[in-house]
């Protein structure tokens, strides 16, 4: 299986938070499963790094690559399909972040891990 790790899901993973489901802890550590970290969800942490909602030990540049290779993820880029995608989604959410991850999903029949619900309005495979 293909697995999008949502933001706080990535996190969570990190730094062994007990939060992240049971069922998402189970499959992200799958060895058959590709683990997948958007761009998108880099931006975020960029945005949230920078408005002080967000601390990391080390500088972001740094982190993700590290993180990756540490647990195998890979990095899931960004694609013009992915923007096209976006542009005929319903406003279940107005996350944009949220809304480029269901757009990679739905474009590359992916999983999302997330703990929130409203990917599944979007009829979005959801692992938690």
């Amino acid at each position: 299986m293909k697995l999008l790790l949502d933001t706080h899901a990535f996190l969570w993973w990190v730094e062994g938070t007990p939060t992240l489901g049971r069922r998402a802890r189970a499959e992200v550590s799958n060895p058959d499963n590709e683990v997948l970290l958007s761009i998108a969800s880099c931006w975020e942490l960029a945005i949230k790094l920078s408005l002080g909602k967000l601390r990391l030990t080390q500088s972001l540049d740094r982190f993700i690559p590290e993180q990756l290779t540490r647990n195998g993820f890979a990095l899931f880029g960004v694609e013009f399909r992915h923007v096209v995608r976006v542009a005929d989604l319903p406003f279940h959410h107005r996350d944009p972040f949220d809304r480029v991850l269901v757009a990679q999903a739905l474009q590359d029949e992916l999983a999302i891990v997330s703990g929130d619900r409203v990917f599944r309005k979007y009829g979005v495979s959801v692992v938690w």
